[in-house]
């Protein structure tokens, strides 16, 4: 495959993670009645991991994610000259799902930005209110552990073809951790498309949510490296 279609692919398949993950807790969380909650919004993110995996996979690797693309660099899975046009085209299929959601959800009488936009956030910009330091701690850490995942999975040596189930359920279980503290990011792409539409406090603590993330990916690409250094 060419950079092209990889750019084309991780574009595609970013658009689809922040319109099915944030899409969910938006339009679905707590909808009257039938309200999916923080168990189906953590699904919700999980799933669109676990399908793109199967569908772009074999095209891009399904990165989906500049932290991603920063872990498996660190990991010495993915080159550096690369880098650059994977974050480019993933930032902007993250704008492109959040444009999307916001036409779709900006159709309903009483909408507002002013409810987040499924954004993440600390201090008082965090769901249960955690400081700056429980977001940054818990973003590298969350981060870390899903690259340790997406390494081992993607291994050579591991089982073939349950790589996309592994990962999209450790995306659920990290969502289920982390919802409450930061609404969950773990992925800079994620963060930027909703906070772009919220702007004010969204972009003012934006920088935590590609910060941190990168730090825990790299440190599990450093750890990973370590797990197979020869003897």
């Amino acid at each position: 495959m060419n950079i092209s279609q990889k750019m084309a692919a991780e574009f595609i398949g970013t658009l689809w993670l922040v319109l099915g993950g944030c899409g969910s807790a938006v339009l679905a969380a707590a909808f009257p009645d039938v309200g999916i909650g923080l168990l189906g919004v953590a699904f919700a993110f999980g799933l669109t991991v676990l399908t793109m995996a199967y569908a772009i996979g074999h095209i891009s690797g399904c990165h989906l994610n500049p932290a991603v693309s920063f872990g498996l660099w660190a990991g010495g899975r993915f080159p550096a000259s690369e880098l650059a046009p994977y974050i480019i085209a993933q930032v902007l299929g993250g704008i492109a799902g959040a444009g999307i959601l916001y036409l779709i959800a900006s159709g309903q009488d009483g909408f507002s930005l002013a409810d987040g936009f499924a954004s993440n956030g600390f201090d008082a910009h965090s769901p249960g209110g955690y400081s700056l330091t429980a977001a940054l701690v818990c973003e590298i850490v969350m981060t870390l552990f899903f690259l340790i995942i997406i390494l081992g999975a993607t291994d050579e040596r591991a089982p073939k073809g349950f790589a996309p189930i592994a990962i999209g359920l450790g995306l659920t279980l990290i969502h289920l951790i982390s919802i409450p503290v930061t609404n969950t990011s773990v992925n800079p792409a994620r963060s930027t498309g909703p906070a772009l539409f919220v702007g004010d406090w969204a972009l003012s603590q934006l920088w935590l949510f590609w910060l941190a993330p990168i730090i825990g990916a790299i440190l599990a690409g450093v750890i990973y490296k370590f797990f197979n250094a020869k003897d």
